[in-house]
Parts: structure tokens; sequence; C-alpha cells
């Protein structure tokens, strides 16, 4: 068998090209707003992760050219050696004090922060408690730790504790693993519950708050804040690609534990470390957040506005908590890569989400908002998506 006949196998990428509806890496040609202009279109964006609206604020910018000025374009290295700039470590400090733990470890993208962490943590004696919708980034880092992962029916309470009472404590330790904001479906964890459960038996508990920070409690500090348990979860994760305007990634936990992570994960070791530039840019934007915490509020009301808006037209939303991501149901693959199609020829961007991301029949439409957004812009998307529903008769 030849290696790459694998490669001639993309049967869905090939049929949407030959429909005309292939929806992935459209171009932009403007900096990320509530509107961006995208081939030359001027494009409403409602499928971006940008959500406080600092990606063009002049003061990240600011940031960032001057950090290019005095640092360079590079690192050239890993933190664990030539790589460790006074910015790196200002931002771990000034991070690990809005967030109320003891050190942060900051790690060059969101995606490697899981590797990096899940790998470091866990180990072959181990175990592992899953959520079933966890981001693709937690199922690698558990992988990659050779601990025993253990899924758990989607925040599903009962099937998680069913899971726990199965575990020798004698000889494993115990990670329960969740995002804190759903990245597809926009629902917030069971965390009361969760930490209740890894109280009973003797588990950590870390929570992926990537699509939490900026988004939830009433700083932006994300699901512990939100259900005021910030002294009960143990790791925090998030990134920098999100709210805070960058790129990269960070844990946040006790001293001891992010000392470990540091001297044991391959990711963190291997990998070089993050851009002067994106660590000016996410540190400008944590001041603009602690400053400025009615962006939070902002975002949370633009974001119910939108739900209303929708469920008012008799659009068909499962989403019930505040946050800025509502899923729309297209049921049908071929629906969903229409739906986006029709809309983005109607000025309008969301994010198609297929099987295997979703079960089968379970396509979906991702839109999420960000603080700078306006009502006047919800209206035209709204009128849009309204359109194209009906005419795919969804």
């Amino acid at each position: 068998m030849d290696l790459f006949k694998k490669c001639e196998q993309l049967e869905k990428v090939k049929y949407a090209k030959e429909k005309g509806v292939y929806p992935y890496f459209h171009q932009l040609n403007s900096k990320q707003g509530p509107e961006v202009v995208m081939e030359g279109k001027e494009i409403i964006m409602i499928g971006s992760n940008n959500y406080l609206g600092l990606t063009s604020h002049p003061e990240v910018i600011e940031a960032g050219v001057k950090a290019l000025e005095q640092y360079g374009s590079g690192c050239s290295g890993s933190r664990f050696l030539n790589g460790t700039l006074t910015a790196h470590v200002e931002l771990e400090k000034e991070l690990a004090e809005f967030l109320n733990k003891e050190d942060v470890v900051t790690f060059s993208t969101g995606f490697q922060s899981n590797l990096g962490i899940i790998s470091a943590i866990a180990g072959r004696n181990d175990v592992i408690l899953c959520d079933k919708e966890n981001h693709a980034s937690i199922y690698d880092g558990c992988r990659l730790s050779f601990a025993k992962m253990l899924r758990y029916n989607h925040s599903d309470m009962e099937d998680l504790e069913s899971k726990l009472k199965t575990v020798d404590t004698s000889v494993s330790g115990i990670l329960i693993v969740t995002d804190g904001v759903f990245s597809m479906g926009g629902d917030i964890c069971k965390l009361p519950e969760i930490v209740k459960l890894a109280k009973k038996y003797g588990a950590r508990v870390m929570v992926d708050d990537a699509h939490g920070l900026g988004v939830l409690g009433e700083h932006g500090r994300g699901t512990a804040e939100y259900f005021g348990l910030e002294e009960d979860v143990d790791i925090y994760m998030g990134t920098f690609s999100k709210s805070l305007a960058s790129l990269g990634g960070y844990m946040a936990a006790k001293k001891e534990v992010c000392e470990y992570v540091r001297h044991v994960s391959r990711p963190f070791i291997f990998c070089a470390s993050i851009t002067p530039s994106n660590v000016a840019c996410a540190r400008a934007a944590l001041r603009i957040l602690k400053r400025e915490p009615q962006r939070v509020k902002a975002l949370r009301d633009i974001s119910n506005y939108m739900r209303a808006g929708l469920k008012a037209n008799n659009v068909n939303i499962i989403s019930i908590d505040e946050t800025p991501i509502i899923p729309i149901y297209t049921y049908e693959d071929e629906k969903a890569f229409m739906a986006c199609k029709l809309l983005f020829d109607r000025g309008v961007y969301v994010n198609p989400v297929v099987s295997p991301a979703t079960p089968v029949g379970q396509a979906l439409l991702r839109t999420s908002y960000t603080a700078t957004h306006t009502e006047s812009q919800m209206d035209r998307a709204i009128e849009k998506i309204v359109e194209v529903l009906k005419i795919l008769e969804v």
C-alpha cells in the first residue's frame, strides 16, 4: 500500500469544491473586527473568537510594535534555554495575579498548552476523566500522557460518577478535565457538580477556559469566577488567541505544580517561546480587560440580543447559557456548507461544523460574537440567516 494513497480520499472536500460550496480558507484582507473585508467583500464577522474586540485596539497594536522594536521578531529558542524574555516573566506574573493563582506557565499556542499540561501532570498509572465534547487538544494531551482516559457523556454527572467509582485511587491519581465553555455548543460545564465529585473521590480538576476567559465572571476571570469556585479549580488552562487578542496559551496553578510542568513538559521544553510581539499584545489586552470589565457585560448583552433575535424569528437554537457561542443546526452536512456559501454571498461569515466534528446528522453553523458588535449589525445578520434557512428549508 502506498503511504500517500489516503491523500486521494478526501471525498467530502472534493465534493464541496465541485459544488462550489467549499467553506474553508477564505482570505481576510483586513484586520479582525465586527465587520471585515474578506476576498474583497464587506462581511459581518460572526465567526470569530475575538470576544472582547481587542485585536484591532490601538493599545494592543502599539504594544506589539514596541516589542518588535525592543526584542526583535523572535526568541530563537525555548523558554528552557535562551528564549525567556523579561516580558514573558512579567506576563506570567500579571496573569497569575489576575486569576488569583500562585503561578502561571505560558506556552506558544493554546493547543500546545493542553498537550503540555496534561502530558506532564498525568502518567501511565493515572486516570483522566474527559467530557466527550472536550476540545481536540485535550484528547491529544490525554494520548500524549499515556494515562488511562475515561470519557463521560457530555455534562452527565451520573456518568462521571459511575466512572470515578471504577478507579483504584490506591494506585492511580485522578484528573477531571473539562472545557469551561464548550467551543461548539456554547454551553457552560457543570463546575459545581464536578468540584463536588472531585472532592468526594480525591480527584484534581482542570478547566480549559479558552472560551471562558474574558467571557464569564464579573471581571472576566472565567468559569470558576462565574460559579464562585476559584479556590476549587486546581488548574486553569487558557489561550491568548481569543479574548486576549494575540497568540499563545497558559496554565495557572499552585507554584509547585507550575514548576513541575516547566521541568518535565516536553511541549514546553522543546518548543520556541512566544514571540515578543505576541507577549506584548497579550499583556496589553489583559490590562484593558482589567481596566474595562464593562467589555465582558457588553459581550454578554450583544450575545443575548442575538439569541433573542434568532428565537423571535423561530430559528431553532439549543444554546441557553449566556455565552457568545450560538450554534444554529442545519443537521445535514451539505446544508451547513450551502448555508455558509449563501450567507457569505449575502455579507455574513459563519463557521460550518460537520461530522466527524459533530455526530452524523448534527451539523451546525457555529456563530460567535464580540463586545464591539452593534445591534444594527446583529439585525442585518439575523435577517440574512432567516432568509438562508428558509431557502434551505431548515
